[in-house]
Formats: C-alpha cells, sequence, structure tokens
C-alpha cells in the first residue's frame, strides 16, 4: 500500500496476479483420506509375505523328534544356549574385537541355565504326573557327573537312531532323561510350555527370550529358515519369505558374510559390525575428506539434470 493524493490506496502491482480462494485443511483432508484407502487396498493386495512366528506347540507337532533331542541337549550342556557364554552364563567368554572381549563386557546380564529353566522347571509343573515327578526327583538326587553321564549317552543314542526317533533308541543306562524330555515334549505339544517360559520372565509375559532360546538350540527353526532361503550363507538378512524381494539396501552388510575371513571367523558378528561401523564413519565425513570430497564435481553427473541458467 502506498500514500498517494488521493490518500492510501493499493500499490499498482498489487493485483498484478489473479487470485482465487484455497482451503488448506478441505485440501489435506482429501490427500489424508485418499492416501488411506490406497493404503487399505494396497495392503490388502499387497500384503507382507512373512509367515506366522513358530510357535513351540508347532515345533512339537512338526518335528517331535527334535524337542526330545533338544531337551536331552539341554541337560547334556551341549546345545547352543547352554555354551554361549555372556549375557546368558559364563560358559565361553564370546566373541572378541582384536583382544578386546566385548561380549564378555558387560557380563551375564540375563542369567538363563538352560537344562533348569527350559527343561526341568517347566517338567516340574506337572504334579500329576507321577512319573514325570519321580523322573525329576532321580535327576535332582544324582551327582553332576551322574547326570552329566545320563543326558549324554541319550543325545548320542538319539543321534545314532533311525530318523532320530526316541522310539528306535537302542538300550542303555540314560537315568531319567527319556521321561524328563517325553513330559517336555508333551508340554510343548499342549501349548503350555510356551507359557511356562514366557510368564516366569516378566510379569506380563512378554519376554520371549527362554522360549526362542530353546526354539534355537533344535534344529527346525533353522530348517524352516533355509527352506525360505534365509540362512547366512543364502544372504539371508537382505531377502524376504518365499521369493519376495527383502532388502536390497542391507547387501553391503550382508556381503561381509559371504567372504573370507568373515565367512570362516568365530568372531564375524562383532567383525563386520565393527568395518560396517568404520564404513559408516567414512561415509558420514566424506565431505571432510581430501579428493573425496571434490569427486562428484571431477565426475561431472551433475550436468545430466543441472543447467546454467542463460
Amino acid at each position: 500500500m502506498s500514500r498517494g493524493t488521493g490518500g492510501w490506496g493499493p500499490t499498482p502491482d498489487a493485483h498484478a496476479f489473479p487470485t482465487r480462494r484455497y482451503d488448506l485443511v478441505k485440501e489435506f483432508v482429501i490427500a489424508l483420506a485418499v492416501v488411506s484407502v490406497l493404503s487399505v487396498v494396497a495392503a490388502l493386495v499387497f500384503s507382507s509375505p512373512d509367515e506366522p512366528a513358530i510357535s513351540l506347540q508347532q515345533w512339537a507337532r512338526q518335528a517331535p523328534s527334535d524337542v526330545v533331542a533338544t531337551a536331552a541337549g539341554e541337560l547334556a550342556g551341549t546345545t547352543t544356549s547352554a555354551g554361549y557364554g555372556p549375557p546368558y552364563n559364563t560358559a565361553s567368554e564370546g566373541q572378541s574385537l582384536g583382544p578386546v572381549d566385548l561380549q564378555s563386557l558387560p557380563g551375564v546380564t540375563q542369567p538363563v541355565d538352560p537344562a533348569k529353566d527350559l527343561v526341568l522347571d517347566p517338567v516340574r509343573t506337572l504334579t500329576s504326573d507321577a512319573a514325570s515327578s519321580a523322573a525329576v526327583r532321580v535327576w535332582d538326587a544324582a551327582s553332576a557327573d551322574r547326570q552329566q553321564a545320563w543326558a549324554s549317552a541319550y543325545v548320542d543314542a538319539l543321534a545314532a537312531a533311525p530318523d532320530g526317533d526316541p522310539a528306535k533308541v537302542a538300550s542303555g543306562d540314560y537315568g531319567p532323561v527319556p521321561a524328563i524330555a517325553a513330559a517336555e515334549l508333551r508340554l510343548a505339544e499342549s501349548g503350555s510350555l510356551e507359557g511356562l517360559l514366557t510368564s516366569r520372565t516378566s510379569f506380563f509375559g512378554v519376554d520371549s527370550t527362554k522360549a526362542l532360546l530353546l526354539l534355537a538350540d533344535g534344529t527346525h527353526l533353522e530348517d524352516a529358515a533355509r527352506a525360505q532361503n534365509l540362512g547366512g550363507d543364502q544372504w539371508g538378512i537382505m531377502n524376504e519369505t518365499g521369493n519376495y524381494p527383502g532388502q536390497p539396501w542391507l547387501w553391503l552388510y550382508s556381503l561381509w558374510y559371504q567372504v573370507p575371513p568373515f565367512s570362516t571367523s568365530d568372531n564375524a558378528d562383532i567383525a563386520v559390525w565393527a568395518l560396517m561401523i568404520v564404513l559408516s564413519i567414512g561415509f558420514v565425513c566424506i565431505p571432510w575428506i581430501p579428493g573425496l570430497r571434490t569427486l562428484p564435481k571431477h565426475l561431472g553427473v551433475h550436468r545430466l539434470v543441472w543447467r546454467t541458467r542463460r
């Protein structure tokens, strides 16, 4: 506005361009509704290819022999969980980065005794089952060496049995281990085992750590993953189940697991993690690295999309 001889009035350019009413709220609501409808339709038509999580009950019904073998392995202390180390136990030092034992630094923060927590304590709840209760009492009364001998012998016998079938195990001195493992299988088949392993961990029963440890100690979970091409040597970290495309941006992380020395190292997880940290820091610091920071200018790729105004 300017003041001329006729008083206050619009400047010469005030109405130089046409105007129209614009309801921003209305436009936003319409756009939100359209996007919401499209999202729901897309979710129905292109739903996630992920399959439902494997439950302990499903495991027991599909691979009962594996449940029995895993229970025996927990009692024998030969499973992955039994020898994992921190944060669950002190059975091993775990992975290290050079001279620094990173896995042991925090210590045992979530104690797990696989034999007691994953097998014996759940089986103890079968108070109405006389055979199971008697088997647990025999186990508790035996020395540690005797327990180890029973469980190890049964693990070996299961491995030698046709198809790992407990019904085809050769005769031997296995003590109460077969009865305890069979009770574990019954708990899993009934669906009770998963609840027993989660409800004892937290008040709300949402911590599935122990149930997952038990499931991972068997072979059923790995077999299911490999059948879906999700194994580590199958670039599984960047795959989806089935033939669906996964996360291609994870190719760099998964790449290192396929090449030496990472593919043959017991410290692959920490080594790959450390390498990716270094590469990520390098990527962030590109603007300050001489040579690299001027590389886009020398390559001239920007000229394909950028033109100088004339």
